[in-house]
């Protein structure tokens, strides 16, 4: 069995499909990824042994160009290109595909399977993109709704409206030129009948989704073995658990100032730290020995061994948080991080910082929240209900999609 896994993103968008692939790849599959060109993605995918297929420009210089609103439509148009191109290759002899990431390429790599004749599945590693008469849609930059309309059904049906006008036509033009019809509801089209969502339900409890069967599968998390470097292990070993900041695959433009906000409010609370450069490329700001910076770093282990975790609040990088115990402090940027943000603070393992700006004296005070013992607590009691095998509850299900789609043999 040959399984195809499709995305185009950041880091949060790329890392899942490695526990997903590693599983299929222990139950006989043959596996492929296609993601962007960027080396961190090729190093962790080298690093479990499955091959990478790059696809469009770097995810992190798109990411630090920031284009403008305006300019969405003409990326969407060239990222679906570049989607039916290399994922028509790659999907060539495969038996399913797995569809995620932004939607225009999400959009791209569902056509490519219905080019092929081949099943395959939309995965979301959050439930905000799936219509739920429980919340409001998540506005594009650039398009928000209108501040009178309250109604969540009625917002809805707005987000297929702006889907509609900034990808629809750059779908269906390639769609065509590839002898494919046009489709009508560029979200519904991605999202299918029966879309996934790969997200701990401890984490991540599922609304109702009244249009959509959603599965549920958990969270797909690969077992990272990787060692921490030396040097981190001694500055470890050498005091008191620090606390760790990073922002993942966020700009933070400002970054300069992130940092020493950062450290300063970690050093009022009395702590040290483990800053990690991420694609704002934090840097240590003098050169007192109560602060490391670290790059590639292997989170699991690093978070076990640290007082809180200061992050964006990405899907994995609360998920892996929370699975080690780590106390959290999230200062959502946007799209999907402040509802992760909300739901550390509900959980009561961790505190959500308002708004994406933080300056020493609220972080300090949020800090401040996130290092109680009894905050400790409640995360300790929490990881202990986080699920460890949703990547491979995934895996068997796909596999068994493949089995169901194949035609039976005839005798």
């Amino acid at each position: 069995m040959r399984v195809l896994l499709s995305t185009y993103g950041s880091r949060g968008d790329v890392e899942p499909l490695l526990g997903l692939a590693v599983r299929l790849r222990a139950l006989g599959a043959e596996v492929r990824v296609c993601a962007p060109p960027d080396e961190d993605f090729a190093q962790r995918l080298a690093g479990v042994g499955v091959p990478l297929v790059p696809v469009g420009p770097s995810a992190r210089a798109l990411t630090k160009a920031a284009p403008p609103p305006s300019s969405m439509p003409r990326y969407a148009a060239e990222v679906i290109a570049t989607q039916l191109e290399a994922v028509t290759a790659a999907a060539e002899g495969c038996d399913v595909l797995v569809a995620t990431g932004m939607m225009p390429a999400a959009a791209g790599a569902r056509s490519v399977a219905e080019k092929l004749g081949i099943p395959s599945v939309s995965v979301t590693f959050q439930q905000l993109t799936l219509p739920s008469p429980h919340r409001p849609p998540l506005a594009y930059r650039g398009r928000p709704f209108p501040p009178e309309v309250t109604d969540n059904r009625v917002l809805w049906d707005l987000d297929v409206q702006s889907i509609n006008a900034l990808f629809g036509e750059a779908l269906n033009t390639n769609r065509v030129s590839v002898g494919l019809p046009p489709v009508d509801n560029v979200r519904d089209y991605v999202i299918g009948d029966q879309p996934w969502l790969a997200t701990d339900p401890v984490l991540d409890p599922l609304q109702e989704t009244p249009d959509f069967d959603v599965v549920q599968t958990g969270a797909w998390i690969l077992p990272d073995e990787r060692p921490l470097p030396a040097e981190l292990a001694a500055f470890l070993d050498a005091g008191t658990p620090p606390v760790y900041v990073g922002f993942g695959s966020m700009p933070m433009h400002t970054s300069t100032d992130v940092a020493r906000v950062a450290i300063e409010a970690i050093r009022a609370q009395g702590r040290r730290a483990v800053v990690a450069r991420g694609w704002a490329d934090l840097a240590l700001i003098d050169d007192r020995d109560d602060c490391f910076v670290v790059g590639e770093v292997n989170q699991q282990a690093l978070f076990g061994r640290v007082a809180a975790v200061v992050h964006h609040g990405g899907a994995g990088t609360t998920t892996t948080a929370a699975r080690a115990g780590a106390p959290q402090v999230v200062v959502p940027q946007g799209a999907d991080q402040p509802y992760w943000a909300g739901r550390v603070a509900e959980l009561g393992i961790g505190a959500a910082h308002v708004g994406p700006t933080p300056n020493t004296e609220s972080l300090s005070a949020a800090l401040s929240t996130a290092l109680t013992p009894e905050t400790r607590a409640r995360a300790t009691a929490v990881a202990a209900t986080i699920g460890t095998d949703g990547a491979t509850a995934a895996a068997k299900l796909l596999l068994d999609t493949i089995n169901r789609e194949r035609p039976p043999v005839s005798a």
